[in-house]
Parts: C-alpha cells; structure tokens; sequence
C-alpha cells in the first residue's frame, strides 16, 4: 500500500548530481543551493562507498524536501549519512557548513546510534519518558525531524530483513517514533511510520484489513464523489470559495480504532471522510453551518479544534453527518494554513519564519512541543508536571537494563540511587557513568547510563544532607535519608550529636562547653532539653554549619549588623535586596516565628497563595518540617555583600605538590578572601604546617569551608586559631 509520502528510492545512479541538486535547492537562494550542493556530494560519496544497505541521506533529503523543510535541515539530512558518521567525515565538511548545521548533524548521530530502547517497552510511562528524553537531549528540534525521516526510511527498506529485527524496529517506531512525529504535527510521517509498522507488527491483521478495503474501494470512491458534488453544489449556491476532496483513510487508524471501540469496518463512522478547505477561519464556521444545513450531523462526534487546538498546534473543525444511504461521512473543516500546519507540522514553522509574516501561532505549537504538553490520556503526575515544568529543569538518565528516570536537573548519582529504591540508596558507595567512575557529587546528564555500586550492607552518611557537600540534589533523597537516620538508634543519635558537637567546637578552637552554653543551643533551636538538641544534630535535623553559626565563639565576636529601627519601611527596603534563586522583587516576607535578620543564614519557604517566607535556617519551624513539605524549601539569600571578618585557620598535612593550591581552591569556592598564607614544612617527617588568615561572613561559613580542606587528599587537620 503506498503513502502519501512514498517515493522510490533516489539514492540510486540513475539520479544524477544534477538533477538532484536541482530538485533540492529550488526555492533557496543561491548560498544555500551552493551548500546543499557541496552536502550533496558528501552524501553521493557516501552512497558509492559503503558496502552495507541502510537508509541513505539523499533519500531522506528526499522525504524531508517534500515537507518543506528550510535549507538547513536538509543539508543535516545530507550530512547525517551513516557511512559519514563512521568513517569521521565531520572533520571535512565542518568549518564549511557551521555550528548550527553541525550541531544538528550531532544530534541525529546520536538519535541514530542510540539504541539502550531496543527492548520491547511494556509501561507507556516508560515510553513517555523516553520520548522526553531524546527531545530533551536534542537541542534543536530539526533533528528529531530528520531522524523521523531515517526512521520512515529504515522501515521502508524493512522487507528485506529477518523478522526479529523487522519485529524490534516497527515496535520501537510505534513505541517512541510515531508519537514523536504526532507531537511535531506531521500527520504525513505520523501516518506511513504507524502504517508501515502495524505491516510488520500484525502482518495477519494488516493484509485482511488491506483486502477489506480493497473489495469496497470503488463502491466507497463513487458514494464520496456524490457527495462531494452534493456540497460543492451548496457552497456555490451559499458563495463559499472552497476546495473539497476525498480524504485517505490510514489503516493502523481504522485498525486501532475498530479496537478501541469493538467495531466492524462497516460500522466505523469516519470510513467515508472528505475534507473541505477555505481562506478564512470565519469561512470554516459558515461551512460548518452550511453542512449541518444540508445533513442530519451527530452531536457527540462533533469537535472544534480551532477554539480548542490540539497540544501539538493542529486546528480544524471535525463533524460527523449522516449521507443518502444512512451512511455516516465525516468531514474536516480548516484553512490552507491549518492544512501546511496539519500535513508538514513544525517542517513547515522555518520555512513560513523565512518566507512570510510571523506567525504567533505556529511559534506557540513549538513551544507546547517544547514543553511536551501530551493528551489527556497520560497519568495524572505526567500531565501535572508539563503544565509547571521546562526540559531546563529535568534530565533523563538510563539504569543498566535502559529504564528511563527522570530527575531535577542538577541530580546526583545518590539521588538516581533513591529515585531507583531507598535500599539502594542507603548501600550507595559509588557509581560508574557510561562505564567510568565518579564522584557521588557527579552532576548527571540526559541520556547517560548509570551504575550503582553498592555495599551488602550499608547505611546513608551524615554529610550527604550537608547542602554545602554537593552530594543530595533532590528533595526526595534527602527526605529518604533523614527518615533513615530518624528511624535509627536513639542512643546511636546521641552519639552522633555529641560528636558532631565536639567535632565543631574542636574545630572552631573552642574550649568545652558549659552548662550554661548548652542551655543557649537548646533555647535557641526552640527544644526542650540538651538530649533533644544533640538527637537533632545526630540526626541531620540541625546541620554542622547551623551549629557553628549559633556557637559563641570567645575571641570572634563581629560587630551587629546596623540596621535603622523603622519597622514598616525598612524591612520593606530590607526585603527588596532578599534574592530567591538570584532573583529580586519576587512575592515574598519574612515569616513572624523567627523574624531573620540581615546576616544570618536564611531559607525560603514557597507557602500556597502568600508567595515565599522567608526564615532563619535554624528556625524550629523550618527544622521540624515534615518530609513531605521539604520539597517546598529553596534558596534564598540577602542579595548584598554582607560584612567580613578576619579568622587565622590552621591546617596539616603530608607535604604534596600543589597542596596550597588545592586548599586555595576550595576557599576560592566557598567565596572566602585569603589575607594572607604562612607555610612550614617539615622534611624529616614531610609533613607541612599552613597557618592562613581569611575573611568570612560567619561562622557556619566557615565550618563548611573547614569540612571541605579536611577532605582534601593529604590532610589530617583542619581548624580555627588564634583568640
């Protein structure tokens, strides 16, 4: 059964240099036919050097030239040949053709050589993701189109391979392929890639359904002329400009739809289907109106896609009238622009940007392709996510079997491990991206494959709730980790805190607290004894760098910050500098129970309705959140330069090159000024003294930055001096 679209393959000699390139370059201007020629050559090279049969890039130039695409995609298409891509061709043809072809020649040799889906899909979520995945990956759009294009050309070329292969290739085209060229509006490709797969996939179905049709066909060609001549009659009679032609039925369609709804052919409503075409959106409804006049219509299958469009931009008017005969016909109703839209989808968007008027609606349809707003057919989470969510916020990684997750970009190999099962979470001890190792701070990326390395026994640390550490991204981990440490011993948290207490006042240079003191902490984090305050700290609630803040150290005591006592005014003025994520001037206040002042550490809270409160982060509040909300907290920060303050740190360690540079580094990182550095090595036992004078703003900063060079390779201590 031939497509719309089919066309013999041109890829063969005797379709000459010039003739295609003719064909190619009509309609562009005279640098882009000289770069298509140029492109051209590279694919006729490709075709006369490879031995292996495998879609070609002249034909899928081709199929992509009848769809209208601008100059550029097609010298992608060109340039995406296999044989070109294996053989290293981009280090010839690149400084010719530039970073934006490029780039799109990059993303369909990714798209094409990707092949962790080869397995059947079972979960529709799964599928759903992995289709946000290869858009989110792919940066331009053009080539997910293109590698559409090789997909309808693999499946062409399908006949003359074994079955199980056959099998494989139309499953992933109807699992991943054809809902992505649906997105993108191609009816054209949508059409041929589900046809051609459901050949494979139910070859038993696909030839009985293909008989069926055929033994009516001209039964069914001559009812539809009759009617078409019947409404061309009326339009006239009414004035109406319109064209009005048989429209094709596609069999995967009438197929799913016979199933869907446990009908014969003859039952199905939409077998007989013309479409009319008018100038006008205003002509669409007076021909609406004219039909319903002429025809007895069926309220319940009536629908306006032009009030109402589709997700993937497409527009038209669908009714349903009941013919001479009592035969139902349906009929679509648009104009010549919603028709292009319709057939040619996102193909046809460059082409009308280059050769017209802005069109505001076609550049609303790519962004609801970009956002992947999908039908109502989806899960509820799904859907929620697409109305809130940009591919700017998410990455889509692999497991080893080629499950797809999804994360918030940013993500780490110890979020991954919790979002897989909080069991591997808590055995996480490492991980390997695309078979190499990494650091379990690694920020992971779309389309990268990971591997959990974990321990038979094992339990989550401490510092991966340490924000500072760069360990635990998600909210979901965190609050999976917290609820670990929750549910452990009691007198193992008390331990926990206790050290973590003495570990702070060590490392501040702090003699040991006095009873006195303890009873500040406990009263100043708002609990009722000191086993309360040292089971929060050995549970994460109360992080190292909240306690160092809070410790009164003697020797370090910075002046307060002048704030002008004017209620209203000032914390209104105060508030403006306050930055939620680097942004200023967004709906927020400062929340009552802990009234933060300038200088202190912070955090945001986004409440429902009243914008984000702002609180201090040691506020009993904030600290006694429930797991479930501590996905609401987010970054907030005074949005000014806040007061420095010099400190002297010592640190040792075993001598190394560039040990100096690697704690400098870090200082460097935690946004801290070095004054001034006093280095003593011991060569005997090659050991080394650093004694540093920096600059800081507290000293929660500073503990984290003393955590950071403890960790560094080679050091054994790291601490505050001086009085």
């Amino acid at each position: 059964m031939k497509h719309s679209l089919y066309q013999s393959d041109i890829s063969s000699h005797s379709h000459p240099h010039g003739h295609l390139l003719e064909k190619f370059s009509a309609g562009f201007n005279k640098e882009e036919a000289e770069r298509l020629d140029v492109a051209l050559q590279f694919a006729e090279d490709a075709r006369d050097q490879d031995v292996v049969s495998r879609p070609r890039g002249i034909d899928v130039a081709n199929t992509l030239h009848i769809l209208r695409v601008d100059a550029q995609t097609l010298q992608a298409a060109l340039l995406a040949d296999p044989w070109l891509r294996e053989n290293n061709k981009e280090v010839e043809f690149g400084p010719y053709f530039g970073e934006e072809v490029l780039k799109m020649v990059r993303g369909v040799n990714w798209l094409n050589t990707f092949n962790d889906f080869s397995r059947e899909i079972q979960e529709p979520a799964q599928a759903e993701l992995l289709r946000r995945m290869l858009l989110a990956v792919v940066d331009d759009v053009r080539a997910v189109l293109i590698k559409l294009a090789y997909r309808l050309q693999r499946l062409r070329m399908l006949k003359h391979e074994d079955e199980s292969f056959r099998y494989k290739i139309a499953r992933e085209t109807l699992d991943i392929f054809a809902p992505l060229a649906n997105r993108l509006g191609l009816g054209q490709l949508k059409w041929e890639l589900e046809d051609l797969a459901f050949r494979y996939l139910e070859p038993v179905e696909y030839k009985n359904l293909a008989k069926s049709m055929d033994a009516n066909r001209a039964e069914r060609e001559r009812y539809i002329h009759s009617f078409i001549q019947q409404l061309e009659e009326g339009l006239h009679e009414n004035g109406v400009h319109a064209k009005v032609y048989g429209r094709p039925k596609h069999l995967y369609s009438i197929w799913k739809k016979m199933k869907r709804k446990h009908l014969s052919l003859d039952d199905l409503y939409d077998l007989l289907a013309v479409r009319v075409m008018v100038e006008k959106v205003g002509d669409c409804y007076a021909v609406l109106g004219l039909v319903h006049g002429l025809w007895l219509h069926i309220p319940k299958e009536f629908d306006d896609y032009i009030a109402n469009p589709k997700d993937n931009g497409y527009q038209s008017l669908h009714t349903v009238v009941v013919g001479s005969e009592g035969k139902p016909v349906e009929i679509q109703i648009r104009t010549k622009e919603m028709h292009a839209f319709a057939e040619f989808g996102v193909a046809a968007h460059w082409r009308y940007k280059e050769g017209g008027k802005h069109d505001e609606a076609l550049d609303r349809s790519i962004d609801s392709l970009r956002r992947l707003l999908e039908s109502k057919g989806d899960d509820r989470e799904l859907l929620d996510d697409f109305h809130s969510e940009l591919f700017a916020d998410q990455i889509f990684v692999l497991t080893p079997m080629g499950q797809v997750v999804r994360l918030k970009k940013g993500a780490t190999p110890v979020d991954f491990a919790y979002a897989i099962h909080t069991e591997v979470g808590h055995r996480c001890r490492g991980a390997k991206v695309n078979g190499r190792i990494v650091p379990l701070t690694y920020q992971l990326k779309s389309a990268e494959k990971i591997e959990i390395l974990t321990a038979k026994q094992g339990s989550p640390s401490l510092g991966w709730l340490d924000p500072h550490m760069g360990y635990v991204a998600t909210s979901h981990a965190r609050s999976k980790i917290k609820q670990w440490f929750k549910q452990q011993d009691h007198e193992k948290h008390l331990r926990a805190g206790k050290a973590t207490l003495e570990r702070e006042r060590h490392k501040l240079g702090m003699a040991a607290l006095k009873e006195a003191e303890m009873d500040d902490l406990v009263h100043h984090f708002h609990l009722p004894r000191v086993d309360d305050l040292l089971l929060a700290i050995g549970r994460g609630d109360i992080s190292p760098a909240q306690l160092a803040s809070t410790l009164k150290v003697p020797g370090f005591q910075p002046p307060p910050m002048q704030v002008p006592p004017k209620p209203e005014p000032v914390a209104g003025a105060v508030l403006e500098k306050v930055t939620v994520q680097g942004i200023r001037n967004l709906l927020m206040h400062f929340a009552r129970c802990c009234n933060p002042t300038p200088g202190t550490p912070i955090v945001g809270y986004v409440t429902l309705g009243h914008g984000v409160a702002i609180h201090a982060q040691d506020c009993a509040n904030v600290i006694q959140l429930p797991s479930h909300k501590l996905g609401r907290l987010i970054d907030v920060d005074w949005g000014e330069d806040q007061e420095s303050f010099p400190v002297e740190i010592e640190v040792n360690a075993i001598d190394r090159k560039g040990l100096l540079k690697d704690v400098a580094h870090v200082l460097a990182q935690e946004h801290i000024n070095i004054l001034s550095t006093n280095t003593h090595t011991n060569t005997p036992n090659q050991s080394v003294s650093m004694g540093i004078t920096i600059e800081i703003h507290d000293l929660g900063q500073l503990s984290q930055a003393l955590d950071k060079i403890g960790e560094i390779h080679n050091v054994l201590r790291a601490r505050r001096t001086g009085g």
